[in-house]
């Protein structure tokens, strides 16, 4: 959305008019969304993290002071989620048992997909995605959602700092280190390392 448009969208948005809301979720809705699933690796978290933000924006959006910096400001609202997200994780773990019966009457167990006839390319890629999130896990948080906000939501460096209020150098110097422990974790060679 170019800035005169989005200049014109917030101020009907903090109006209160809902297609002002539409508009923002259209244009921002996937990269957070995209933000929303690599940091907390599942599609329902990913969903709710989303509409929650929605609601957040609704009710701060007659706060943003329009400098022209709308998009900083949004993702930064969305790494703030997300860490208080993962601390409450952290503090609760869920437990979850496959013997309950769902509405169907089946247990969880039993509706759990079967093997598939070809499950090879499916399972690496499984596999890759999994070795990528746990690798992901084992970087600090702040260091973790900056890789996320530069690859997966398409967001510069100097939003990066934007986000996180912290000088230019400090993102591309934490972004530059996370990827290539990283590359690390996962095996891959680097030279940079030798």
């Amino acid at each position: 959305m170019d800035p005169q448009r989005l200049r014109v969208v917030i101020a009907s948005a903090q109006a209160g008019d809902s297609e002002a809301f539409r508009a923002l979720l259209d244009s921002y809705g996937p990269r957070l969304y995209g933000y929303f699933l690599r940091a907390t690796g599942r599609h329902h978290d990913a969903e709710d993290l989303l509409g929650e933000l929605m609601l957040r924006l609704v009710a701060k959006i007659s706060r943003y002071d329009d400098r022209g910096r709308f998009e900083p400001w949004l993702f930064r609202i969305a790494a703030n989620m997300v860490r208080d997200r993962i601390r409450r994780a952290k503090a609760a773990p869920a437990v979850v048992s496959l013997s309950v019966e769902s509405e169907s009457g089946r247990t969880r167990a039993e509706e759990l997909p079967g093997p598939a006839e070809d499950v090879g390319a499916g399972l690496l890629a499984a596999e890759a995605s999994g070795d990528l999130h746990a690798a992901l896990g084992r970087l600090d948080v702040t260091t973790r959602q900056m890789i996320l906000l530069r690859h997966f939501s398409q967001m510069s460096f100097k939003e990066i700092a934007e986000v996180f209020e912290c000088p230019l150098g400090t993102a591309l110097a934490k972004v530059h280190r996370g990827l290539r422990a990283l590359r690390r974790y996962m095996g891959v060679h680097d030279d940079a390392d030798e």
